[in-house]
């Protein structure tokens, strides 16, 4: 295979239709072909289903860790909104690639795969790795097996570029997220004897009272950062649901919400408030009118925040390669707390705007790309130099 652009090799990439809750094997198999006509190995990481694979793969020494690129290869859905374009095709329009997961995140991983002729042909001390994944859209879950496996491995990775859309700014940090469903079980009856059943939304509002409260105390000042925007961890409920008619007390009700935390905060404490107070206050007077009623918690999803010091040399290494050392934190989450985690200094960096992910006519302009691939040729000669 011919060397291809990184606009080519976006256009392919944005044909395979890899939303979250479909499978993303015919992507990964593109990229795993074209990788083997270059003379690079890939390994998979498939589900448990086996519907759905990681890639991990090495260019250059096989004997020591090196430069990890990571991205996500799977997008959220387009159902619901109103594309002017085809989401699924790559279309172009005053410099700008439409399509869905043109910024989050293809692009960075088109950037990649173009750049691989490149890191193939450069005499390279340190290695680079690419790192593909799936699932991240729905709690990072796709690069958990993949870690877990280079975890067992006696090398010591240098550090992991995340190539979520920043803009191509260099980031060294992000907040964590917590993410819970909350099922209650109440007892129905005639509305004209709301007293004698046991009413799950007014338990459900209780609950979503109090993580208000919970909410209130972390914009308080003494806990803000000033690295985040906002500045302190969020709590919020999106999503609820219950009830059959105006005319019965409903008999069930559950609500999803959500802990974005600083790093320093352990998300899961809010969640261990929110059950004590629903066991010793609420849950004896449900019972004490029904014995069967209850709350219970289940957990949806999770990942840890990021903060890497900007004088690590990780931070050092980015600073070098992007031409900046203005670092900066984003709102939203990535894999990049799991890499950490797993002992990788982990940078985020990547063309596109978070501006334009997961809305309707999402797109990257054409100089973000062009500046991801720049980058991406300084990597390949420090890592020659190195």
């Amino acid at each position: 295979m011919s060397n291809l652009s990184s606009r080519y090799i976006l256009e392919r990439l944005i044909s395979f239709a890899t939303v979250s809750r479909d499978s993303n094997l015919e992507l990964i198999t593109f990229v795993r072909d074209y990788l083997a006509s270059h003379g690079v190995k890939s390994e998979l990481f498939h589900n448990e289903e086996g519907t759905k694979a990681s890639l991990f793969a090495t260019i250059g020494p096989k004997d020591r860790g090196g430069v990890v690129l990571s991205g996500h290869t799977d997008v959220v859905p387009v159902d619901g909104q109103s594309w002017t374009v085809d989401p699924f095709q790559l279309s172009e329009h005053d410099n700008k690639l439409y399509g869905r997961g043109t910024a989050d995140m293809k692009g960075f991983i088109a950037s990649v795969l173009a750049a691989v002729p490149l890191f193939v042909k450069t005499a390279l001390k340190t290695p680079i790795h690419l790192a593909f994944s799936y699932d991240e859209e729905i709690g990072c879950l796709g690069v958990r097996p993949m870690l877990a496996e280079l975890a067992k491995r006696p090398l010591k990775y240098r550090l992991c570029l995340i190539g979520e859309p920043t803009e191509m700014k260099p980031v060294l940090g992000h907040k964590g997220k917590l993410a819970m469903r909350c099922c209650i079980k109440g007892a129905a009856c005639h509305s004209a004897y709301a007293p004698y059943g046991v009413n799950a939304i007014e338990y459900a509002a209780q609950l979503i009272t109090r993580l208000g409260e919970m909410g209130k105390r972390q914009a308080q000042p003494e806990r803000h950062d000033a690295r985040f925007d906002p500045p302190y961890s969020t709590i919020q409920t999106g999503v609820i649901k219950g009830g059959r008619a105006l005319n019965i007390v409903p008999a069930e009700c559950e609500f999803d919400f959500e802990v974005r935390a600083l790093p320093d905060f352990d998300a899961q404490t809010v969640a261990d408030e929110l059950q004590h107070y629903a066991q010793t206050e609420l849950v004896p007077a449900m019972q004490a009118v029904q014995a069967d009623t209850g709350i219970d918690m289940q957990p949806l999803s999770a990942y840890p925040g990021l903060v890497t010091p900007p004088d690590s040399a990780a931070a050092q290494l980015l600073a070098l390669i992007s031409g900046s050392d203005d670092f900066g934190t984003v709102a939203f989450g990535t894999e990049g707390g799991l890499f950490e985690q797993a002992g990788i200094p982990t940078v985020v960096c990547g063309p596109g705007s978070m501006d334009q992910g997961h809305k309707p006519d999402e797109f990257i302009h054409v100089r973000q790309l062009a500046a991801c691939d720049a980058m991406l040729v300084r990597l390949a000669d420090v890592l020659s130099r190195e």
